[in-house]
């Protein structure tokens, strides 16, 4: 259901969410979350872009959190790499539909749930989550 961009993205930023010190590079980052280091190159700058993450130059550099976990919500790094799409105009281009039919109606009310259940999931909860499931 997800691009491979937002799964990425999505990736990197709980395994940054999860460090408790420093910075770290993009190689690490890559070889930890088997992401290809160009795809992770281009992630990371559109991340950098969003605020979501900073960039730390010198022998210590690499990259960190912009904010706190809590203050991260999935939909946020989403939003940066790959938004939702939501239906506000009939796909076909029909214009004898002056709203969405109910098929297309029923898709983006679909795609509403998700982004809202994405905009109240913050990194820290995908963390605290993860730590203590088997899943």
């Amino acid at each position: 259901m997800f691009s491979q961009t937002a799964q990425y993205a999505l990736r990197a930023m709980t395994y940054l969410a999860s460090l408790r010190d420093g910075a770290v590079n993009s190689e690490h980052i890559s070889t930890e979350m088997q992401i290809p280091k160009p795809y992770l190159s281009k992630l990371l700058s559109d991340l950098v872009r969003a605020k979501l993450v900073t960039a730390r130059r010198g022998p210590n550099g690499g990259f960190v959190l912009g904010r706190s976990a809590d203050q991260i919500t999935v939909l946020d790094v989403l939003n940066a790499v790959d938004p939702i799409e939501r239906i506000h105009e009939c796909p076909l281009g029909n214009p004898a539909h002056k709203t969405l039919c109910p098929l297309h109606k029923r898709l983006d009310d679909a795609m509403a749930l998700v982004e809202c259940s994405f905009k109240e999931t913050q990194l820290s909860a995908l963390i605290a989550r993860g730590a203590t499931s088997s899943t």
